[in-house]
């Protein structure tokens, strides 16, 4: 909740005091203080409650509600739109994209490099051998050939370019001398004794106009000027200054009180919805809480202990006692199945590692004595359960199943 922030001098019930002469307001605002901060209070105290059962409400909801939703919007999100496009990168793009840059690399890169080493490399020095020996060809002949024939031509040249520039030069003169005393020498004098004076009258006679135009504009300008002040300025001045100013600045005070009476209002009704869910809170332990507390202390607490201690820890040691025999009983039967299993692999193939001579009477050594429940089971000297299979065969020895060793 807000509170107010400690203020100067002492709080009376229109506002902060301070000493006499500081700060002095106008009989306006002392005026419609009070009855303004009484009726914002009496509007503002339902709203800031329902504000505050609003914002309980609204995280109450986003807890309990929207934020286990989302989680629920967010896997199922996930698992509808992430999780296939993983798996298709993962299990389909990938393998195909190893697939396809193996196949480019045997198809494209190995054969590229086998032609580019064993064809064009080759292929290229021979080139550059024939090149080696056409520019030593071309050499020569640049040498001993077309050297002295370009040196007889550029002196042939010289020699050209020197009689045209003899000629070229006397053609100059002769038409710059021409064209000075044909062209030159008449448009200055018209310049000067022609288009200067008529150029110098227009430019008079065109200042004098613009001067004309101008002190009439300046005129007709100071006129439509004293006009708009006379009717428009001076009455939106005059309206300003004794109308709007004094209403702005009345409207300015009711403004700032309405405005201060809010605040406060709305820190006051703060604390009055602090206490009222403070004591709803109360009163929903004492009625709820305290009651569900004291039954579960004294009714449940005892009555649960009293249940374990008579009911479910005696069934609990019956049911392991029950299972202690039924382990006993099922290892006795699986020792009396092991011993059954021997007693007919002595019977048909005698015991293991002593061959039987026929019409010998079979010894059969004394049964080793039952293990006791829980003890270590010793291994059995008959050997494995099932019989060994025979290596090669011999005399005494058959490939039958009744008489295999």
């Amino acid at each position: 909740m807000d509170l107010e922030k400690p203020s100067a001098g002492p709080v009376g019930p229109v506002g902060p005091v301070g000493p006499p002469g500081a700060g002095a307001e106008g009989c306006l605002a002392v005026a419609i203080r009070v009855p303004v901060r009484i009726v914002v209070l009496v509007l503002v105290v339902p709203v800031r409650m329902l504000w505050d059962a609003c914002v309980v409400g609204g995280r109450l909801l986003r807890d309990t509600v929207l934020r286990p939703l989302g989680r629920v919007v967010g896997w199922v999100a996930r698992a509808l739109l992430v999780w296939p496009w993983v798996a298709l990168w993962r299990y389909l793009v990938v393998p195909l994209g190893t697939a396809l840059a193996w196949l480019g690399r045997v198809l494209l890169v190995v054969p590229a490099v086998w032609l580019y080493r064993a064809v064009l490399t080759p292929l290229g020095h021979a080139l550059v051998w024939c090149a080696g020996g056409v520019g030593s060809v071309l050499g020569w002949m640049y040498a001993r050939v077309l050297t002295p024939v370009g040196h007889a031509v550029a002196a042939l040249l010289r020699g050209i370019g020197l009689v045209l520039g003899a000629v070229g030069g006397a053609l100059w003169t002769v038409a710059a001398w021409l064209a000075r005393y044909l062209v030159v020498v008449p448009a200055a004098w018209l310049h000067r004794w022609v288009l200067t004076p008529v150029a110098r009258a227009v430019v008079l006679l065109l200042t004098g106009l613009v001067w004309v135009v101008r002190m009439t504009l300046l005129g007709i300008g100071a006129v439509l000027y004293w006009t708009a002040r006379v009717l428009l300025v001076l009455p939106a001045l005059a309206l300003w200054r004794w109308v709007l100013v004094p209403v702005g600045r009345a409207l300015a005070v009711v403004g700032r009180e309405v405005g201060e009476a809010l605040g406060h209002a709305w820190r006051v009704a703060g604390h009055l919805s602090l206490a009222v869910g403070r004591f709803l809170g109360r009163l929903l332990t004492w009625i709820l809480v305290d009651p569900a507390r004291w039954a579960y202390r004294t009714v449940l607490t005892p009555v649960g202990h009293t249940v374990r201690d008579l009911v479910l820890k005696p069934a609990a040691e019956a049911a392991r006692s029950a299972g202690r025999a039924a382990r006993q009983a099922l290892a006795a039967a699986r020792d009396g199945a092991r011993q059954a299993r021997a007693d007919f692999r002595r019977l048909l193939f005698g015991p293991p590692g002593e061959p039987q001579l026929a019409g010998a009477p079979e010894s059969r050594p004394a049964p080793p004595p039952e293990p006791r429940a829980g003890a270590a089971r010793e291994p059995d000297p008959l050997g494995p359960r099932e019989p060994v299979v025979g290596g090669t065969r011999t005399l005494g020895s058959s490939t039958t199943a009744l008489t295999k060793d």
